[in-house]
Formats: C-alpha cells, structure tokens, sequence
C-alpha cells in the first residue's frame, strides 16, 4: 500500500512535467473508486491552469485556479504522465487531460483510490481535521507530549492516528520506533518528553531516508511500462518477526496493535 514517502515521490515524479500547464477536460472510464468520481469531473475542470501539486499527509492536491483535484491512491492505484494517445490497459479509469497531449492517467486495479473535485479543500471533510506534517514544523517533541499526556493508547496507535500526525503508516510507525527505542506498546501517556525528541528525529530520518531511495524511481512516473513507482524499502523490522534484531541478536517479536502487524525487538525497545 502507498504510503508518505511513494505519495512524496509520486509528487515529485508527475509535479515537473505538469506545474503551470492548461487543463482540456478528463475522461472517466469507471467512476466506481473507493468514493466515486464527480460526474462533472470534465467541465470543472476544462480551461483551468494547474497552479500547484502538493501533498497532505497521503492525498495529492492539484491546485487549480478555481478548485482542487483530490487523488488518493488507495491501496494499489498509480500515475503515469503520457501522451494523451498512449493505449489504455485495464484498469486505467480516469485521465486528466492537459495541453500539449499530454495526460496524467490514473491506475487502479483495486479501485480503492478516489479522483475528487473539492470547490474548497481547506474546509473538506476529508482534510480539514488532519494533524500536522510529520516533516513540517509544528510535529514536534512538545507537541507530541502534549497531545499524548494522560492518554493509555498505545504509543504506536497513537502515532498512526492521522489527527495527531498525518502519514506515519504501519510500514514506518513500526521503523520509527525501533529507531527511537520505543516499545510500540507502551501508553502513549507514559512517554517522557526527551524519548519524544527521539522519536520525532527518527519518524523524520525514516520517513526522508525512504522519500530518497524512491527518488531513482522518478522517471517511472513518464513511462508507460514503468511498473507501480514504488520502491524497495530497507526495513529493520517490519516483515521480520522472528529474524535476529539489527542491533542485538535477539528474535524479533510480534503483535498485533489496533488490528495491524506488529513487530518489534524485546531487548532493545522499552
């Protein structure tokens, strides 16, 4: 499942290559995603100069001059940049067309992603109670503290909730907190204010260290074979349980928390 650093990458691939280009309309193949495509889709945004591409936590926002285009990449969905001729394949449902014949084409075998028009994303549901930035200057070791004192969830749920920080998914919460020496099961309540200094350092190194390694994948993002644009990470735990702990030796342990994967060295995380 994309997650922060392939939706940053995503960003970085397609943003170059469209920034400042003319709208001519969108053709929608199969509007039935996770929320479905806007049946005006094309009219709203037929003329209309792409201001910006930006990221809030794992949505993509193309700014226009009179509105917004929401994608969310769902849990298999993809976006090459082509020549507006380029064959459609399976499960190619949405393109949006730009000056030039050139196309951004939505991919999704899932349909778990969505293509949204929002006339304010500000204030949209979807956005507008998101928590900060995990690599933005409010998600600090103060903040942290603060929104978890008195609270007994564990501190791994605690950092996956996209009201306290957005994009820190399970892939990277369970690497963050090897990194910072955490017990992913400790309450959130019961974590000193200098181990949340190191646990926002490592949500950081983590969360940058993966956005780099995606970035040999940008020219993906301009190739009509060049596979989903996702990359292979460097895990020290996830997907290890019972492999020997980078650190110590000892078996990693796992669990679930909050219904998701869990894993985690016993030695080396308190």
């Amino acid at each position: 499942m994309p997650e922060l650093p392939e939706v940053e990458v995503t960003r970085l691939g397609i943003a170059p290559h469209l920034r400042g280009r003319r709208l001519e309309g969108a053709v929608v193949r199969d509007s039935r995603l996770r929320l479905p495509v806007n049946d005006d889709l094309a009219a709203r945004v037929s003329g209309q100069r792409l201001l910006n591409l930006r990221r809030r936590g794992k949505y993509l926002l193309l700014d226009l001059e009179r509105g917004t285009i929401l994608i969310h990449l769902g849990m298999s969905g993809h976006l090459r940049v082509l020549p507006q001729s380029a064959p459609v394949q399976k499960h190619d449902h949405v393109d949006l067309l730009f000056a030039d014949d050139l196309c951004l084409r939505f991919h999704d075998p899932r349909r778990f992603g969505a293509v949204l028009w929002l006339d304010d994303a500000d204030h949209h549901p979807l956005l507008q109670h998101l928590g900060p930035e995990p690599l933005g200057d409010v998600f600090g070791a103060e903040y942290l503290y603060q929104r978890g004192r008195n609270r007994q969830i564990p501190v791994k749920s605690f950092l996956m909730d996209a009201h306290i920080v957005v994009g820190v998914g399970n892939i990277y919460a369970n690497e963050s907190l090897f990194a910072a020496g955490i017990d992913p099961r400790r309450p959130a309540g019961r974590i000193a204010l200098p181990r949340y200094m190191k646990l926002v350092q490592a949500v950081r190194t983590v969360l940058e260290a993966a956005i780099a390694q995606g970035g040999t994948t940008l020219r993906d993002f301009t190739r009509p074979d060049g596979g989903n644009g996702y990359f292979r990470l460097s895990l020290a735990v996830y997907g290890r349980e019972g492999e020997p702990c980078t650190h110590c030796g000892a078996p990693l342990q796992g669990v679930r928390i909050g219904g998701r994967a869990t894993i985690y060295c016993s030695q080396c995380q308190r």
